[in-house]
């Protein structure tokens, strides 16, 4: 195996085009069991297979923040019931200690009880990877066991995302690269002339190394609008799945009431060769797919919209801060007007990229330090929210949800 980079894929089409598979109705084991069916998996036999669910953050199942643990299970069983040796693995973002994040996702639980082995992909090393036809990076930092293991399954939660429009497949895999790397993506500068933001050209940098083998996508719960973790939890109760990673997740987002061509790194990457999007060349089971859709709150453009009175500065902050800030905001945005005047705008800047400020802006993140005197300035990479508030009010806060999902008082 080429220590580079994946492995080629043993997985054959019947089609002449890439095949989605979609199952609904039947709640996510059962679905995952239905679409996996299709799939001939017999290649995986006496071979090492890496499931790579979305478990980036602390948060129970069902808020469309982290993958349903029974769709990890039927993945783990289909592909144990087909020879292979079976592991599950992620990277959280960072600040998230990843067994804490197992645990609360009840992937532990479930993995368990199949005497399956879970990695924190974060524990060792990382191995530098060229990225040959990178348009902005050149290389990547990729966690050993990504390119250890023969083969590696992408099981996504469906999400909205502030930063890239949707995150499914693709995304997910930014979760293989090591650590704090995957922050580094977000702090690239713009590429002059393109107005493409630089974090997309980096994702779709990314996939031409980190395709996954196959695609398995939760739908039981999504999250519509302020994701990837601040917005709505939206059932959907499906589950699809693809040997194109590609097409899986154009698939997807017609599902949600999106397009593929209309997120810039799924649209760069099927430029380039790397998968297709186009729903008239992708063959779909079942014929009448259609009757899944429905259709998620697209994330706002503007958060003022959101948050009255006050105005989120976010020039190239990665998802941990902006993360923190909103969930921060959904909590204390009342709160904070006991200490700030009421009458005019609160300004609060996250992100690396910001070359000036308005005078008494909150800065929130380490990557804002710079402009650390044009008001108050919180530390930490992310910050947590009761450090927030404690800069805000002058006064010592401990919030028991610090790190974790959402607060008790947020629907």
């Amino acid at each position: 195996m080429n220590s580079n980079r994946l492995s080629k894929s043993p997985f054959k089409s019947l089609s002449s085009h890439p095949e989605v598979f979609i199952s609904g109705g039947e709640g996510p084991y059962i679905n995952t069991i239905n679409v996996l069916s299709n799939l001939d998996l017999s290649p995986a036999r006496g071979l090492k297979v890496l499931l790579k669910p979305n478990v980036g953050r602390i948060a129970p199942t069902g808020e469309g923040i982290t993958t349903n643990p029974l769709v990890v299970a039927a993945a783990i069983d289909a592909f144990v019931a087909a020879g292979a040796e079976v592991a599950v693995g992620e990277s959280p973002i960072v600040g998230v200690k990843t067994f804490e994040a197992f645990d609360a996702a009840g992937i532990t639980k479930i993995a368990n009880e199949r005497n399956c082995k879970l990695i924190d992909l974060d524990a060792g090393s990382f191995i530098k990877v060229p990225v040959p036809d990178g348009h902005v990076i050149d290389s990547i930092k990729v966690c050993p066991e990504v390119l250890e293991y023969d083969l590696v399954v992408s099981i996504p939660v469906i999400k909205m995302h502030m930063h890239t429009g949707v995150s499914i497949s693709i995304k997910n895999m930014k979760g293989c690269l090591w650590r704090r790397s995957k922050v580094e993506l977000h702090m690239l500068p713009p590429v002059e002339g393109n107005e493409i933001r630089s974090i997309d050209i980096a994702i779709t940098d990314m996939s031409g190394i980190l395709r996954p083998h196959l695609s398995i996508i939760d739908g039981t719960v999504g999250m519509e609008g302020l994701g990837p973790s601040a917005g709505s939890p939206k059932a959907l109760d499906i589950i699809a799945a693809g040997i194109d990673p590609f097409a899986t997740d154009s698939v997807v987002c017609r599902l949600i009431g999106t397009r593929a061509e209309d997120i810039p790194h799924l649209s760069l990457g099927a430029k380039r060769g790397y998968g297709e999007i186009d729903i008239n060349n992708i063959s779909i089971t079942p014929e009448d797919w259609k009757k899944y859709i429905i259709p998620f709150t697209p994330p706002p453009k503007n958060l003022t919209i959101e948050f009255p009175n006050i105005k989120v500065l976010d020039n190239n902050s990665c998802s941990a801060c902006q993360s923190t800030v909103l969930l921060f905001l959904r909590r204390y945005r009342d709160k904070i007007f006991d200490y700030l005047p009421s009458d005019s705008l609160v300004n609060i800047a996250i992100g690396k990229g910001h070359e000036n400020l308005p005078d008494k802006t909150i800065c929130i993140g380490n990557c804002t330090a710079k402009h650390r005197n044009a008001g108050i300035f919180v530390h930490g990479c992310p910050p947590v929210g009761s450090a927030i508030l404690q800069a805000i009010s002058g006064k010592p806060s401990i919030d028991v949800m610090d790190g974790h999902s959402k607060t008790p008082d947020v629907e």
